[in-house]
């Protein structure tokens, strides 16, 4: 069972939309990416966490976009997940 918490969006775009961010996120997730403009709309797979080469932890997770050969670098609230 997945934890959820509610978020507000700050994106005018989206002010007044609640967003469900896991508290978990995991690799292999199916998620809807919300930013940036470019990937809008597209669906992806949760690839990993980004690991700065400080070792620092991130909040940053690696999306693999499946209609186009890129990976992007996103933050939870610029993604939502669909299937576990």
């Amino acid at each position: 069972m997945v934890s959820l918490v509610s978020v507000h969006a700050l994106d005018p775009e989206f002010v007044g939309v609640v967003l469900q961010i896991p508290k978990s996120i995991q690799v292999g997730n199916k998620v809807l990416i919300l930013h940036p403009a470019y990937v809008a709309g597209k669906v992806g797979v949760v690839y990993g966490r980004e690991s700065p080469l400080d070792g620092q932890p991130s909040n940053r997770w690696l999306i693999q976009v499946d209609t186009d050969n890129i990976l992007v670098s996103l933050t939870p609230q610029d993604f939502q997940v669909i299937s576990l």
